[in-house]
């Protein structure tokens, strides 16, 4: 059965790679074994895809959710900042919300937040924290094992830096793996993505016309994902961030930490 199988996927390989290059690829040589390899079966317990680790017990909870955003129509937007913290831009970033009484959640990355534990501390009062990784590797690549080592490790140095455990896990560029959701359900994470993100590249030099686009896409229940730290570019959001601010309110808009837009919405699904 397993050789029938071989020699269907075989066959199946081989006729896509004729229809693509009119017989001619089927001349070419390793096109086939670079196709077996690119067919190859990832494991089936505790590689990267796999979220499970197979025949062993699974050291796990309920379950793990997934929110980008919530359906609501009440006027909450929870902004994100990540990658930090960093002496750059993370206390200008502070200093703005302070000074508008805005509250943040921060996915900051381990390895950063144990070195420049002096810029978050004593200063994330009314604001959250979550975790992003220990050092921005990409979790999506990582095995089972490696994945849940890299975030207790990133989880254990927030802790120290903030006093805060984080109960929230994004994932740098938002890869998911099996191996992720496995790790962060052992961890008792929620795992947040993000429903709009800046767009600062479209917008250089202009930090008002930046803020009016994203005042202009916010929708409500809206996780808007930007950063503290990164290349120039992005100053332009930072820079316009008070205007962003000025905008969301004037339409309305009330600004939740993450898990306060979570609770917010459980609580009004709950009463309809």
């Amino acid at each position: 059965m397993a050789d029938g199988v071989a020699r269907w996927g075989r066959r199946t390989v081989l006729r896509r790679a004729a229809l693509l290059g009119g017989g001619a690829a089927l001349g070419v040589a390793g096109t086939t074994e670079t196709a077996w390899i690119a067919d190859r079966r990832l494991p089936l317990g505790g590689g990267p895809a796999s979220a499970t680790l197979g025949s062993r017990y699974q050291q796990v909870g309920g379950g793990v959710e997934v929110v980008w955003g919530v359906r609501t129509g009440a006027p909450l937007v929870a902004l994100t900042f990540d990658d930090g913290p960093q002496p750059q831009w993370t206390p200008m970033v502070l200093d703005t919300l302070a000074e508008h009484g805005v509250p943040a959640t921060f996915f900051l990355v381990g390895e950063l937040a144990r070195r420049h534990a002096a810029l978050v501390r004593d200063r994330l009062g009314g604001h959250e924290v979550g975790n992003h990784s220990w050092a921005h590797h990409d979790l999506a690549r990582m095995d089972a094992r490696t994945a849940y080592d890299d975030l207790r490790r990133s989880h254990e140095a927030i802790t120290a830096a903030t006093g805060t455990a984080p109960r929230l896990l994004r994932p740098p560029w938002g890869h998911l793996g099996g191996a992720v959701l496995h790790a962060a359900a052992r961890l008792n994470y929620r795992l947040v993505l993000w429903t709009l993100q800046m767009v600062e590249g479209e917008y250089p030099h202009d930090p008002a016309g930046h803020a009016r686009r994203i005042v202009a896409d916010v929708r409500p229940g809206t996780i808007l994902l930007g950063h503290d730290v990164g290349p120039e570019r992005r100053l332009v959001a930072l820079r316009g961030l008070p205007d962003m601010i000025s905008g969301l309110r004037a339409h309305g808009y009330t600004f939740v930490t993450v898990s306060e837009l979570l609770r917010r919405a459980a609580v009004l699904g709950a009463a309809r």
